[in-house]
């Protein structure tokens, strides 16, 4: 299916994915669809261009991709090759996402931004009421795409990457209206609009890319 006039070049199977609110692109034409076994080696040759000492082995990708339907990921293609990637695990009302890359030969083209975008949708489809991140405390790039997308630094854990001793700051979407009150019989999930490169600002014509890695943020996480 063809997503809307205002994000060309960009489409997803309507076999396994739901059509999600994506951001205004000048992508070339690039295909979203659920990731399957089949793109593992694929992932596992990208990663170590990415994530460096944060990369995921072929082990940590099946079981991963075992981990579904709470776990969920997604890649970009672009002429039948796997150019982008991310995942969010989907645990109850806290989602986390759990990673966001894009190729070096397709960074800057703003598909990172477009797979935040599908990720936060994706979230919300499973229920979630809060998105959390974790991104490198030296990662401005990424720090400005999420802060711009709606995300806000709710703490900090300290020298968290490793080598280096690099803090992660640990970020919050939230995806319900706190003013609205929900009950069974009148529940309206949102429909508006994730790493880990990200490209591309959505306010701002930013084209560096960066990597980052995201794990688990757990409901600690979250301030009371």
């Amino acid at each position: 299916m063809t997503v809307p006039a205002t994000k060309p070049g960009v489409t997803t199977s309507t076999v396994t994915l739901p059509d999600a609110s994506l951001p205004e692109t000048t992508l070339p034409e690039t295909t979203l669809r659920e990731m399957t076994w089949r793109d593992i080696p694929a992932l596992t040759a990208l990663e170590p261009a990415l994530f460096a000492d944060d990369a995921w082995s072929e082990r940590t990708w099946w079981a991963e991709l075992a981990g579904r339907p709470r776990r969920s990921y997604v890649v970009g293609e672009q002429h039948g090759a796997v150019v982008g990637y991310a995942g969010v695990n989907r645990g109850g009302e806290v989602a986390d996402v759990m990673t966001i890359a894009v190729a070096p030969a397709a960074q800057g083209q703003g598909l990172g931004t477009v797979l935040l975008h599908w990720l936060i949708d994706d979230a919300r489809r499973g229920g979630a009421e809060d998105l959390m991140l974790e991104v490198r405390a030296d990662n401005v790039v990424a720090q400005r795409l999420y802060s711009t997308t709606g995300f806000e630094t709710v703490t900090v854990r300290r020298k968290y990457y490793q080598p280096g001793d690099v803090d992660a700051l640990i970020m919050r979407l939230q995806l319900s209206d706190p003013t609205e009150e929900h009950t069974e019989d009148s529940f309206e999930s949102p429909t508006d609009d994730l790493a880990e490169n990200v490209t591309e600002d959505v306010t701002e014509d930013v084209t560096e890319d960066v990597t980052e890695k995201s794990t688990v943020a757990t409901a600690e996480d979250v301030p009371k």
